[in-house]
């Protein structure tokens, strides 16, 4: 069980050091979910900012740390799960030219995505698992999990910053988040059961 987290101020005013700071935080409050390492990638020109704690399974190695970037530093991805097919997945991209440094499945995940790109590489995977997985080329965050959702992923907006991560109170620990109670989402709640 990993922890994963990060943001996206959309209005890009925070530095490098806010940002790290930031996720850190965010990530740190999910230490219980990931003891053994702590990582952190920033881009403050695009505001993004991904955070991790690792408890280490498959690959105890430093090649393992994650966030993670793939080859030729396209996508940065932060993973908690793991990919059960990950070795006929590598064995396949191992033959069509992909090398790996480590024995992760995060890794092969990432050039999975090089590979076949995001919608057809996720129909591949079979596992339990939520990624976070921003692509540095486009400029676009892809967050996603297995087809039945074991893997925990919340997510929403802090006034113009988008928030996730493995348990809500990653997403409390943003400076922004605010615990008050929306009095109409409740009263709509309590009225029709749903909001």
């Amino acid at each position: 069980m990993c922890g994963l987290s990060g943001f996206i101020d959309s209005e890009r005013h925070l530095s490098e050091e806010a940002l790290r700071f930031t996720v850190t935080r965010m990530a740190n409050v999910l230490h219980h979910r990931g003891p053994d390492d702590a990582g952190s990638w920033v881009d403050p020109r695009a505001g993004v900012a991904l955070g991790f704690r690792r408890l280490a399974i498959l690959d105890l190695s430093p090649e393992g740390h994650q966030p993670m970037v793939s080859a030729g530093a396209r996508y940065v991805a932060v993973f908690n799960g793991e990919i059960y097919n990950f070795i006929e997945l590598r064995e396949e991209l191992e033959g069509l030219g992909h090398r790996f440094r480590g024995r992760s499945d995060t890794e092969v995940m990432l050039a999975s995505f090089l590979e076949w790109g995001v919608t057809d590489a996720v129909t591949r995977f079979n596992g339990m698992f939520a990624v976070a997985l921003w692509d540095c080329e486009q400029r676009l965050l892809h967050l996603m999990r297995d087809r039945v959702g074991k893997k925990p992923l919340y997510y929403g907006w802090v006034n113009r910053t988008f928030v996730f991560g493995s348990e809500l109170k990653a997403l409390r620990a943003h400076p922004d988040f605010r615990t008050d109670v929306d009095r109409d989402a409740l009263t709509l709640y309590l009225q029709y059961a749903y909001v």
